[in-house]
């Protein structure tokens, strides 16, 4: 199994997730932000840097992890367009063939059908949309889901455990009618609370989830504690304060539990990482 982290929750520094991911024996990063900066944001001048930086330090880049489709289909989507392709370039260099995505803030199905369908008009050949089920957004519970994996193929799907859970959506059931589009796993647990706790802590069954990933040949698993604040947080949660539990005080102290969690399961199940 292939461990992969979105290291912007360990340090804002790209210097100091490579750390963190060295730290933790993780060779892949999902990248998110840098220096405080949303990876759909920053120059292409500088994604160059963090790409030869990254080489230097024999970490591959897995997924881009943008906020695409996360915001108002009906607001500027031209300009929302113009990010995307920033950020399809951006992947390039990075050598990333998964650009993580979602399904708007909205619950007409014809808009964001619509919307969705410009996204890949518009994505270069060589990348793979991943959609992301959030809360608030069309594809928040796995029915809705399903209607954008029947409609468009070409998307497949990042399981996100916690967020269902959020949602209150029962994950098992989840994962029996999207396994066959998931491409990847997001690794966060979460209570009936909504405090999002380490993976194996919570109700989001990640050891069954797992299991039953990597028996359907899923090698990579993306790890995103979420257990603490961190610089973009509020941003990635729109605003919801309930996003987890603030027993840790250092976010490097947060990021080493969530992977020890996550390796506990993975030796659990006797699957080598």
């Amino acid at each position: 199994m292939r461990l992969c982290a979105f290291a912007d929750e360990a340090s804002e520094s790209l210097e100091g997730q490579i750390v963190a991911l060295k730290r933790n024996g993780i060779s892949h990063l999902e990248i998110r932000g840098v220096d405080g900066e949303n990876i759909s944001v920053i120059s292409h001048a500088k994604v160059k840097e963090i790409k030869k930086m990254l080489d230097e330090n024999g970490i591959k880049v897995w997924s881009v992890g943008s906020p695409i489709g996360k915001n108002d289909p009906e607001n500027n989507f031209d300009k929302q367009i113009e990010v995307f392709k920033h950020v399809c370039e951006s992947a390039q260099i990075l050598g990333a063939e998964k650009i993580r995505m979602f399904s708007f803030f909205s619950k007409n199905e014809a808009l964001v059908m619509k919307r969705l369908g410009e996204l890949l008009k518009n994505t270069p050949n060589g990348i793979t949309l991943c959609h992301e089920n959030e809360k608030g957004i069309f594809g928040d519970d796995a029915l809705s889901c399903l209607k954008i994996h029947k409609e468009y193929s070409e998307i497949k799907a990042v399981f996100d455990p916690a967020n269902f859970v959020q949602c209150g959506v029962d994950t098992k059931k989840a994962w029996a009618l999207l396994s066959p589009y998931v491409d990847y796993m997001h690794v966060k647990d979460a209570l009936k609370s909504k405090h999002v706790v380490r993976a194996g802590y919570g109700i989001g069954n990640l050891e069954y989830l797992i299991s039953e990933y990597s028996k359907i040949g899923g090698k990579v698993l993306t790890l995103e504690p979420h257990l603490m604040e961190f610089k973009g947080l509020s941003e990635l949660e729109n605003g919801e304060s309930l996003s987890q539990i603030p027993v840790y005080d250092d976010t490097n102290v947060a990021f080493d539990a969530g992977t020890d969690a996550l390796k506990a399961i993975l030796d659990k199940l006797n699957l080598k990482y």
